[in-house]
């Protein structure tokens, strides 16, 4: 699937997956709430109650070095936070 990048597997997740049975995914920046149910569904074959999205900016960053200024900035992404029905999980360590 071209639409689900990959899972977010943080210690802040975690809690959210133990507590309230939401995962969270980076996903395609051009994906809606619908594609991404959809894609959720298909891959896993869970039944999602609900999808939220956030659009995250590219971070500028600047280091002083001995060579001088560098500046970059970190890449854009989209992120969903996925609900599922209680009693079904998903395994990401299969």
């Amino acid at each position: 699937m071209s639409i689900i990048k990959k899972p977010i597997l943080t210690e802040k997740m975690m809690n959210e997956t133990e507590q309230f049975n939401r995962y969270g995914f980076v996903v395609d920046k051009s994906a809606n709430k619908i594609e991404i149910k959809k894609a959720i569904e298909d891959l896993y074959g869970v039944d999602v109650l609900k999808v939220r999205t956030m659009n995250y900016p590219p971070e500028r960053k600047t280091r002083y070095t001995r060579s001088g200024v560098v500046t970059g900035k970190t890449n854009a992404y989209k992120k969903a936070i996925v609900e599922i029905e209680d009693g079904q999980s998903i395994d990401f360590y299969k």
